[in-house]
């Protein structure tokens, strides 16, 4: 049996990838300081469908902590890391960017040298498609990504650099997954989907970030957390693009499919577009599919109307959610 270390367990993709583990009969220990960057009931949501699941363990705990990371790898013994614990979010990282710095740089640090001093051979690292900020689409990861423009960006930068030093002096096999705006049922209440749905269902206006023609690669999260897992094969060192790969949909385009599943209208509140957002992202997703076979599964209609069904299930609770 397969022993996982899973970090940010309690997470919008880490817990999707958890049950995945699961299914296929790994043993999986997740850990996750359940800060509170939003709400902490959808982390506990999501924590209460694992609990129940024979061969999960959940520890919380804060992987910027260099002896707890120490003491899970003495106790536990792991074959395999998928190091999802991140602070995420681009508007935020420009307003506390040294958070960003300590979990995804340092945090990332703190389990490679673990992995260096217990003999742990593969890491799957997550990471953004926010890198790509400026390049041309669609995005291949042979593209230059030496210029992020915000500091959650570069923050996953020192990650993956840091990562390659270790696979390069160490021998550590590491796969870096770059993920497209990921969404689906109990996604990240900072993030667009879950908002403009409860918004539309509320009557409340949608804030809107520019002209709402910027345009984004949704993923859905059953399909990353299947790139996710996939990605454990022992590759060298690799970094893999997980996205939609089609052609980019644009907010507006995105609010009207959300607006047909709910049968309500949206009411627009046009708000100045933030200067660390890029105006489109479009994954190409070849090299995932030529090195594991991975290609996404849910159209992008599909996986709105999951997400709208699992929010219409949980509307009593997930109202009180704060935004």
């Amino acid at each position: 049996m397969t022993t996982v270390l899973l970090t940010g367990a309690a997470g919008f993709i880490g817990a999707r990838t958890a049950h995945l583990l699961l299914d296929r009969g790994c043993r999986v220990i997740g850990v996750d300081n359940l800060n509170d960057y939003y709400d902490v009931r959808l982390k506990e949501h999501r924590l209460q469908g694992l609990d129940a699941r024979e061969g999960f363990r959940f520890v919380r705990g804060d992987i910027e902590n260099p002896e707890l990371v120490d003491s899970l790898f003495l106790k536990e013994h792991p074959d395999v890391v998928l190091n999802l614990a991140a602070r995420a979010g681009v508007r935020y990282s420009m307003v506390n960017p040294r958070v960003y710095m300590t979990t995804n740089a340092m945090g990332t640090l703190n389990l490679l040298e673990a992995m260096r001093h217990h003999r742990v051979g593969k890491l799957v690292l997550a990471s953004t498609s926010s890198l790509y900020a400026g390049q041309a689409m669609p995005f291949a990861e042979t593209l230059p990504v030496n210029t992020p423009v915000s500091p959650y960006a570069a923050s996953k930068k020192a990650a993956e650099v840091m990562a390659y030093s270790y696979h390069y002096l160490h021998g550590i096999d590491v796969s870096v997954v770059r993920y497209f705006t990921v969404y689906g049922p109990a996604g990240r209440p900072d993030m667009s989907v879950f908002r403009f749905i409860r918004w539309i269902d509320d009557g409340v206006p949608i804030e809107l970030f520019g002209d709402g023609n910027q345009a984004r690669d949704f993923t859905y999260v059953d399909d990353i957390a299947a790139g996710t897992v996939a990605a454990m094969k022992p590759l060298g060192f690799e970094v893999v693009n997980l996205g939609g790969g089609n052609q980019p949909v644009s907010m507006l385009d995105m609010i009207a499919i959300l607006e047909e599943l709910l049968g309500k209208k949206a009411t627009l509140d046009r708000q100045p577009m933030n200067k660390a957002d890029v105006p489109a992202t479009w994954a190409d997703i070849a090299k995932a599919d030529r090195l594991f076979g991975w290609r996404p599964e849910v159209s992008l209609r599909d996986g709105l109307a999951r997400t709208v069904e699992w929010y219409l299930a949980n509307r009593e609770w997930v109202r009180q959610v704060t935004l």
